[in-house]
């Protein structure tokens, strides 16, 4: 698979940013490794590393404090569109998340902004529902103890400062 240029298409607010930042550490036709700093300073997370799971529309993320220690795991439902042409994949976050703390404590996040962006017409029915069923997925691997497989795959290529 060639690396290709990624970007974020938030839908609330509308945006579409390049990720130029990011380093890829590991690319294949199934996931994607990056490592990053935050684009905008954040008090409790300076970078991390991220795994997009292209099969299952989803992005693990691990959020580092500036100390290198291990803030929590954010999930992102996601749905991603690739173009071939421009060899650029676009990530477009389908705005629910579940955060896992490392004491395996989690809670689900934003569920009112799908609510939203679908009755302002900036969601689909058909990227509610897909968002719907992979956010169901994730928290089937988060509720029967395979959430270690995900976290696995990114530790594999992450690359620390």
């Amino acid at each position: 698979m060639t690396i290709p240029r990624l970007y974020r298409r938030r839908l609330i607010p509308d945006q579409l940013i390049p990720l130029k930042d990011d380093e890829i550490l590991y690319c294949d036709p199934e996931i994607i490794v990056t490592g990053w700093n935050t684009l905008n300073p954040k008090t409790e997370f300076t970078h991390g590393t991220s795994c997009y799971f292209f099969d299952r529309g989803i992005k693990v993320s691990k959020f580092y404090m500036e100390n290198d220690a291990l803030l929590y795991w954010y999930c992102d439902i996601v749905d991603y569109v690739y173009d071939e042409n421009l060899q650029r994949l676009t990530v477009v976050d389908l705005l629910a998340d579940v955060i896992v703390k490392p004491d395996g404590t989690y809670k689900v996040v934003d569920l009112d902004e799908m609510g939203d962006a679908l009755s302002q017409g900036l969601l689909s029915a058909e990227l509610l529902n897909k968002g719907l069923h992979r956010l169901d997925w994730l928290l089937k691997q988060i509720y029967t103890g395979r959430f270690g497989t995900l976290q696995a795959v990114l530790e594999k290529y992450e690359k620390r400062r």
